[in-house]
């Protein structure tokens, strides 16, 4: 299932959270996102109900199999792509915006190619 770029940007900050903190709240998700509370309960209803997260009473998000799979591809992609960005010069805050913006076009191949070319590069 296909889901938007939005979508991609709440699951990847989901798993960094989660990473981080142990747990994933709305209001988390909002503070590091950058946007508002109705913003977020909006993406997690639509998320919810793709079967990509869960929510307890409490209002603890977990990320469900297809959930997970679907941020660490993102995450993956964002911190192999900032990690090169920075190595050729990008101003490292440059390098994770680029990062952001580019993470969720790239089709597989094309992300696959890429980094058989740095592991060259870099041999």
């Amino acid at each position: 299932m296909q889901i938007n770029k939005s979508a991609e940007d709440y699951l990847e900050a989901m798993l960094m959270m989660k990473e981080k903190h142990g747990y994933i709240r709305s209001i988390d998700i909002a503070g590091q996102l950058g946007v508002t509370k109705p913003s977020v309960s909006y993406a997690t209803k639509h998320l919810r109900e793709s079967g990509h997260i869960t929510m307890d009473p409490d209002g603890l998000i977990t990320l469900t199999e297809s959930g997970m799979a679907i941020a660490k591809k993102i995450y993956e992609r964002h911190n192999v792509l900032t990690e090169f960005f920075i190595e050729i010069g990008v101003d490292p805050e440059v390098a994770r915006s680029d990062a952001c913006k580019i993470e969720h076009d790239l089709s597989s191949e094309t992300f696959d190619a890429f980094c058989k070319y740095i592991g060259k590069i870099r041999e």
